[in-house]
């Protein structure tokens, strides 16, 4: 299939249906991103704590696209595989006032800046090496999404349920996401590239890094119940070596401004995929969540919305129905 390119200076900084493509590509085209970090580059390696207090809000968070997907119409699945993500040579860490999951808490009102240089070749990156806390590098893009069937703008801050900052440390290389289609042709954009990041990115941010990726876009006709971020994650991790346990997953999510609804909609989710490629009754389905499936807080901190995501381990079906 062809491959196509979206350079840095093709972004915008808004979920916007009205927002022209600056790519047309056929279904099962491979498209490489080249993206800055999540800063849009007011953050550079010699940045120090000083920087934060200049920083424009409304120029973070951009995404780069938008691509337009032939075939692509409501109703339908976007289905992105992970080919391949590059992080940048330097990545940065920030507690920013008002921001994260701990803002009202006095301790935590004060600016910090944290810029990392990453060894892409070790694989890791020392937070603290006379302390001996070292962090494996696992990249990855927070953002990723397609246009909302809404008419008008949309912050790209927080996730909705085509996917946005949905900051999901399991959307590594050799993963897959499934997006619902709500617009002709898709409209997909990528960003915020992440060098590692914890469940639920409790502070604010991540290792925020500048990215290259590339993704295979494939437009889905069979799978009707996705309504909200899916995703496949592998085995083995970008390093080639045992991730999550050695245990594939597919995950539903949930995405709410109520955090208790989040959880009770990733669980639904989970229900109808379960129905639909396992052939189980929804009684069934919804005692197996129970016995084997693993709710996890994937996003808590880009308000209003948070991600809640059941992961269902692939090794409890010994007769193998789903496929990537």
């Amino acid at each position: 299939m062809s491959i196509h390119a979206v350079k840095r200076e093709h972004s915008h900084l808004a979920w916007d249906n009205s927002i022209p493509p600056v790519l047309t590509v056929a279904s099962g085209s491979t498209v490489s991103f080249d993206c800055l970090d999540a800063s849009n580059g007011q953050i550079v390696p010699t940045s120090t704590t000083s920087t934060l207090s200049s920083l424009i809000f409304s120029q973070l968070d951009q995404i780069n696209g938008p691509v337009y997907v032939e075939g692509a119409l409501p109703g339908d699945t976007l289905q992105v595989e992970v080919l391949s993500v590059e992080p940048g040579e330097w990545g940065w860490t920030a507690l920013i006032p008002g921001f994260g999951l701990l803002a009202d808490d006095e301790e935590f009102k004060e600016p910090v800046l944290k810029v990392w240089k990453l060894d892409k070749e070790g694989g890791f990156e020392w937070f603290d090496e006379e302390k001996g806390i070292k962090i494996p590098l696992r990249p990855f893009a927070g953002e990723m999404g397609v246009a909302r069937g809404i008419k008008g703008a949309f912050s790209t801050i927080p996730p909705y349920n085509t996917g946005g900052n949905v900051d999901t440390k399991h959307l590594v290389k050799g993963s897959t996401l499934y997006l619902p289609v709500e617009v002709e042709g898709a409209l997909f954009s990528i960003g915020d590239g992440h060098a590692a990041q914890g469940d639920g990115e409790i502070c604010g941010t991540a290792i925020e890094t500048p990215m290259k990726v590339s993704v295979r876009l494939t437009v889905r006709k069979d799978k009707p119940y996705t309504k909200t971020p899916h995703f496949y994650t592998p085995a083995v991790s970008v390093t080639g070596t045992e991730a999550n346990g050695g245990e594939e997953y597919y995950c539903t999510t949930g995405v709410d401004s109520d955090i208790k609804e989040a959880a009770r909609s990733a669980a639904r989710f989970m229900i109808d995929y379960l129905c639909a490629e396992h052939g189980l009754t929804r009684v069934q389905a919804y005692m197996l969540c129970s016995v084997a499936g693993d709710l996890r807080l994937h996003e808590v901190v880009d308000m209003p919305n948070y991600v809640v995501g059941m992961m269902m381990p692939q090794s409890i079906f010994v007769k193998r129905v789903f496929s990537v």
